[in-house]
């Protein structure tokens, strides 16, 4: 909740600020032309997959930047047709794949191989049911 607050609170300030500087008409087209273009980039995502499906057999990249990288071009442009300065600029940000990737280096995590050597328990399985094989 206090993460909503926080962005609704620099969404107003940063609006107000380039809306009062810029002036209020082509604050409207603004508006406008970040919502068309947020929704064309949803219209053509179908081709985006594609690229990234590509990318993923070839090997160039991992199954978790695949759904990373798809997943921030889709929020950058709901964040693009969402009206307001702070929004737009965020959602600029995230459809460029070189931003995601960087966040994605910085904040990668090493998986935890949790077996240990001496938790693994050899089976052997015997069969006794008669039957010569």
């Amino acid at each position: 909740m206090i993460y909503f607050l926080l962005y609704l609170f620099l969404e107003v300030v940063i609006s107000v600020e380039i809306a009062s500087y810029i002036g209020a008409i082509t604050t409207f087209f603004e508006i406008i032309l970040s919502a068309l273009i947020g929704g064309a980039i949803i219209a053509n995502f179908k081709y985006s997959i594609m690229e990234y499906a590509i990318e993923l057999a070839k090997g160039e990249i991992t199954q978790e930047e695949f759904f990373a990288l798809n997943l921030s071009k889709v929020i950058g442009a709901v964040l693009l047709i969402i009206p307001g300065f702070f929004s737009d600029i965020i959602g600029i940000l995230l459809i460029f794949d070189i931003i995601t990737k960087l966040v994605l280096k910085i904040f990668k995590f090493k998986k935890v191989d949790k077996r240990r050597e001496d938790e693994v328990i050899d089976v052997e399985i015997i069969d006794d049911s008669g039957y010569i094989r």
